[in-house]
């Protein structure tokens, strides 16, 4: 049987944004903080983050 750990957690700020993928039989689960003064949305890191990769991306020959 796998081993099942519990993370205790001592910031006692929920995450900003949440994403889970799905592997097979387990799932990731990654937890995103912003800083506190940010303007900045998850969607707007989320655009960044694409264009960042499309730019590394070589062209479909």
């Amino acid at each position: 049987m796998a081993d099942n750990k519990q993370i205790t957690r001592t910031n006692s700020r929920r995450p900003d944004c949440v994403t889970e993928i799905r592997m097979g039989n387990s799932v990731l689960v990654v937890s995103g903080f912003f800083k506190q003064g940010s303007n900045e949305t998850a969607a707007d890191k989320m655009a960044k983050v694409l264009q960042a990769e499309a730019a590394t991306q070589k062209p479909a020959i």
